[in-house]
């Protein structure tokens, strides 16, 4: 399966990661460069993450990584795994 990830998500990801750089430049590199090692993860099994706990359906999961919840849908009819939340202690992220 292919990732895409959306520009929302990488645009949530870029602002934590200059969050984080504020304090210490190092842990902001080694969150980003382990997040995405975990996220190219994601198509050798890609259901093997929780059902979201946004969406009623299925083929949307949720990969948590240090307490960061990243929502990502499956689309087997295309091929294509859409990596497009990234949320922290948001109430309601994406309504």
């Amino acid at each position: 399966m292919k990732l895409k990830i959306t520009d929302s998500f990488r645009d949530k990801l870029n602002d934590q990661i200059k969050f984080i750089a504020k304090d210490k430049p190092s842990a902001a590199r080694k969150f980003k460069t382990e997040l995405l090692k975990r996220i190219r993860e994601i198509p050798r099994t890609p259901y093997r993450n929780r059902k979201s706990i946004f969406f009623d359906r299925n083929e949307i999961r949720d990969l948590i990584f240090k307490g960061y919840i990243i929502v990502y849908k499956i689309n087997e009819k295309e091929n294509i795994i859409e990596v497009f939340g990234f949320t922290k202690y948001e109430d309601n992220p994406f309504g």
